[in-house]
């Protein structure tokens, strides 16, 4: 399976190499982000999705991600984004066992402002009563190899007027905001969440952590700094993180250079200061667990994550596991 240079490359052959048994197999998991691809060398989907959450976990629900996948490709360009909420609650309506995109977090050009509603109504009718949210990236750095081309933001993005009278839309239509970014701009997402305290704003990846390029050999610097800005944003309660995303490229880790997939317990072992740290500041009624698929496809296979998450939460008690892999998405994302 080939992909651009801005995410690691799925190889199912590598990943097979890596066989575990299911760990907790009757723990439920509410996979809280994944997206859909259809784009040239790289097709996942329903079927693909479905294929990996069946892998032997007691995956209940998803929530799906935008991945600018099925656009509408006429009327007013700012609408487009609403083809890809259409198409998500149309191919995932009524099948089971496993309640895919069960919420739907869809595009809307916040830069609209105001005029931004409209579009927001049109992905709330689209989306079939399970419409959540908006994702508008704002990914920028000076270091640009690291934002894919295709999303890169301009700088300050969230702190741009019109960018801000866009989020304001969110909270008084019900939907929330998801964040990502890379963890230096996380002083601009406590700005923008201590002014919009009525808005759920939900952290992408643990906050963008970034260990290559400008950054690569730096890594006590850059975890100090994502420590104390994520601990800053845990005293916002309207602030939320999504534990996962740590199997790209941007992390830094290394797993696809292994010659075997890496166990769960190795990478557990590596994620453990980052997963903690999130869970000891926001607790565990404020983060969840994520498989971000397929993008982390390309460091480890469905079933090993998902042992790699279960590994990391040994330590709670059956009630904070509950918020953790099911009860916290449940919440936030409205699920039924």
């Amino acid at each position: 399976m080939g992909q651009t240079n801005n995410y690691l490359p799925v190889r199912d052959d590598w990943l097979e190499s890596r066989q575990e048994d299911v760990l907790e197999p009757d723990l439920a998991i509410i996979d809280a982000h994944h997206h859909f691809y259809d784009r040239p060398g790289w097709r996942y989907l329903d079927e693909d999705y479905r294929a990996d959450a069946a892998s032997g976990h007691a995956v209940q629900a998803s929530v799906y991600m935008q991945a600018l996948t099925r656009y509408r490709t006429d009327g007013p360009v700012a609408c487009q984004p609403v083809g890809e909420t259409a198409y998500v609650a149309a191919v995932t309506e009524n099948r089971g066992p496993v309640r895919v995109a069960a919420g739907i977090v869809g595009h809307a050009d916040l830069r609209l402002g105001d005029a931004v509603q409209g579009v927001l109504e049109a992905h709330i009718a689209a989306g079939r009563g399970r419409f959540r949210g908006i994702r508008h990236l704002t990914t920028w750095d000076a270091d640009t190899s690291l934002a894919n081309p295709a999303t890169a933001a301009p700088a300050g993005l969230l702190l741009d007027s019109a960018y801000r009278a866009g989020l304001a839309q969110l909270a008084p239509l019900g939907l929330s905001y998801d964040a990502w970014l890379f963890f230096p701009q996380l002083t601009e997402l406590l700005a923008t969440a201590q002014a919009f305290p009525d808005t759920t704003i939900v952290v992408n990846h643990c906050g963008g952590i970034v260990r290559i390029g400008a950054y690569q050999g730096r890594e006590e610097e850059v975890f100090r700094r994502w420590r104390d800005a994520m601990g800053a944003l845990a005293r916002l309660p309207n602030v939320h993180v999504k534990l996962g995303g740590l199997g790209m490229r941007i992390n830094g880790f290394g797993f696809e250079a292994l010659p075997v997939a890496p166990s769960s317990e190795h990478l557990a072992r590596h994620w453990k200061p980052w997963i903690e740290t999130c869970i000891e500041a926001f607790g565990v009624e404020r983060c969840m667990f994520e498989s971000n698929f397929p993008v982390d496809k390309g460091s480890c296979s469905y079933h090993v994550v998902w042992n790699a998450f279960k590994r990391l939460a040994a330590g709670c008690s059956p009630d904070e596991k509950q918020a953790l892999f099911s009860g916290t998405a449940k919440r936030v994302y409205r699920l039924d």
